[in-house]
């Protein structure tokens, strides 16, 4: 009996020995849970942002006094077609009064899409309020590219014509307005520039300059603002056009520019005989 509890006592002891080592704590059921296994979290991978590429606008500049552009290269037979569309205080009262019916010249920008040329249209912010769908349309179109002409069509100088003048002080809020107004129609605006009349000097170069335009100017006067007849606008144009030529037409018909759209077919054709290409300002600059 004594051998019997004494057997007992060492299996009791042995059962205790080995539950103390243990750092399980047995269930109600009796089964010890197996220790979950502690698996190290995976990497964390650091994705560096995609930047965006930043294009500039043809035309665009950071010079601290603004660019000009007369003409292209003269060693490529390449010609730049631009029309101006006009559209000043005066001109917008003869087209509320009824005097003139419109100042958008659909026929001629019909003709450039007949004849397939590319062009490069310079629009006033006040042309562009007053035809906002036609804006979005010649935007869309691959055929042209847009530019601004001002808001409201005044001279940069004392005595241009008979435009009136933007004060100094006012002079980089009416260029900036007009671009604003295009980028709202136009999300793939040029930052190519036209001054009204081609008038400017130092002045308003320096004060322009922060708006980031280049201003294109012209080697040849398309000589179409109150023409009698076509003929004089089409025997100005190919008298002068040369390699690199800036020809400035205008695209707002009505009683200031009214036999453009006539004109345009008769200069396409002959230039194009004599092995010139024709190309938007952006195409004409493009190395």
């Amino acid at each position: 009996m004594a051998v019997y509890w004494g057997k007992r006592a060492v299996a009791c002891l042995l059962l205790l020995s080995l539950t103390a080592c243990s750092d399980r704590t047995p269930s109600s059921s009796g089964v010890v849970p197996e220790t979950p296994t502690t698996t190290a979290p995976p990497p964390v991978r650091t994705v560096r942002p995609t930047l965006p590429v930043v294009v500039a606008r043809p035309g665009a500049s950071s010079s601290k006094v603004m660019p000009v552009l007369d003409h292209g290269p003269r060693n490529k037979k390449q010609i730049a077609l631009t029309f101006d569309a006009d559209l000043t205080a005066l001109m917008r009262k003869r087209l509320y009064s009824g005097k003139v019916k419109s100042y958008y010249n659909k026929a001629l920008i019909d003709e450039l899409r007949a004849l397939h040329v590319p062009a490069t249209l310079f629009l006033t912010g006040m042309w562009m309020e007053q035809y906002p769908q036609v804006v979005r349309e010649l935007a869309a179109d691959p055929l042209f590219e847009l530019g601004t002409h001002t808001y409201d069509h005044r001279g940069f100088t004392k005595h241009c014509y008979t435009l009136g003048t933007v004060p100094q002080e006012d002079m980089l809020a009416d260029v900036r307005r007009a671009i604003v107004e295009l980028d709202r129609l136009d999300p793939h605006a040029t930052r190519w520039f036209r001054f009204p009349g081609g008038c400017y000097d130092a002045t308003a170069l320096h004060e322009l300059a922060p708006a980031g335009v280049t201003a294109v100017g012209l080697d040849v006067p398309g000589a179409d603002g109150f023409a009698k007849s076509p003929q004089p606008i089409i025997n100005q144009v190919l008298t002068h056009a040369q390699n690199g030529s800036i020809v400035v037409l205008h695209m707002h018909g009505g009683d200031n520019a009214p036999y453009t759209a006539q004109a345009v077919g008769p200069i396409v054709h002959q230039l194009r005989s004599h092995g010139y290409q024709l190309v938007t300002v952006t195409q004409l600059v493009k190395s």
